[in-house]
């Protein structure tokens, strides 16, 4: 009797990593070795090297798949990207290669949906400088507004912009959006989105959120010339990419009042250095890429990961039986 041949699986995607022992039984029925590295945020390239060669497949977080990661992982089968974004894999290179790369699109657009909706209440309220005079013993009154009074400009219009919205409609801003797809009139029509020039946008928002993808045509998408188009009085939120906002040019807006203020919960270097300037400014709002938080959606993208490698690794097995 042929014994089943056992796959060598690299999880380095930190939130299944917590809640590993939870499944590990379920790799061990479908023939599985799990391989749990000790990852800080992500694997770099080089952490990669060191472990990738005996590796059959991956369940990632941010991991910086890069071609010479695929050129040395000689039998790797499948990647599964734990959540949606796959920016940090060559998916092209890997596509050469004839391993593919799965992912679960619209994993988070509920969470991270209400942490933009909670930003921007929180800087349209002015929430933290009426909790600060407070605490400093203080009575005085923080100015604040209402959505309703402001215009909120969208960029990037897929699902999680959409639901960002739609959370929006009951408050009543003016809504303006910029995406480089053409999205329907009827998509627009129903969650009152006013599509604009990204140009216009900036010129024209109270709050502008990002919320597209990191791809070649948005890195620093929002730079020095795009910031200086912003109101003074504007806020920028960002939980979509880092490298999508060149960090150094807001954090010079915002030293020179360029905008008001900003929301961060996504920074090109990660985790953000203790060293940024960022940290200590009060009028800017950060979370440590956590936008996603979400004990329900975190369980379903864990189901669907393990699921969609398992389904690519039995295939593989399948047709090597056919083979023989």
């Amino acid at each position: 009797m042929t014994q089943t041949p056992m796959f060598n699986v690299l999880v380095s995607a930190p939130y299944l990593q917590r809640e590993f022992e939870a499944y590990r039984d379920r790799f061990g029925q479908e023939g599985l070795n799990p391989i749990l590295p000790t990852v800080h945020e992500r694997l770099d390239e080089q952490e990669l090297l060191a472990v990738i060669d005996d590796i059959d497949g991956i369940i990632c977080g941010d991991d910086r798949i890069t071609p010479r990661v695929l050129d040395q992982a000689a039998r790797l089968k499948v990647i599964v990207k734990w959540g949606t974004g796959i920016d940090s894999i060559d998916v092209e290179y890997a596509r050469q290669k004839g391993i593919p790369v799965r992912n679960t699109p619209n994993a988070f657009t509920g969470p991270v949906s209400d942490s933009v909706l909670a930003y921007l209440l929180a800087f349209s309220r002015n929430i933290v400088e009426a909790d600060r005079i407070m605490k400093s013993g203080n009575w005085d009154k923080a100015p604040a507004t209402t959505l309703a009074e402001q215009c909120v400009g969208i960029i990037g219009v897929g699902n999680i912009g959409r639901m960002v919205a739609r959370k929006l409609k009951p408050f009543g801003p003016r809504v303006l959006g910029h995406d480089i797809a053409e999205i329907p009139f009827d998509v627009c029509s129903s969650l009152g989105i006013e599509m604009v020039s990204l140009d216009t946008l900036l010129e024209q928002a109270d709050l502008v959120t990002v919320n597209c993808s990191l791809n070649p045509t948005s890195r620093h998408l929002i730079n020095h010339a795009r910031l200086a188009r912003m109101k003074r009085t504007a806020v920028l939120v960002n939980t979509a990419r880092g490298p999508i906002v060149s960090e150094a040019d807001l954090v010079s807006a915002l030293e020179r009042g360029v905008i008001a203020g900003a929301a961060l919960d996504v920074f090109e270097d990660e985790p953000l250095p203790l060293s940024s300037p960022l940290r200590w400014m009060s009028n800017v709002l950060l979370s440590s890429h956590a936008t996603n938080a979400s004990p329900r959606a975190w369980q379903a993208v864990h189901e669907n990961s393990i699921a969609m490698l398992c389904k690519d690794l039995e295939a593989y097995r399948d047709s090597n039986r056919e083979v023989a």
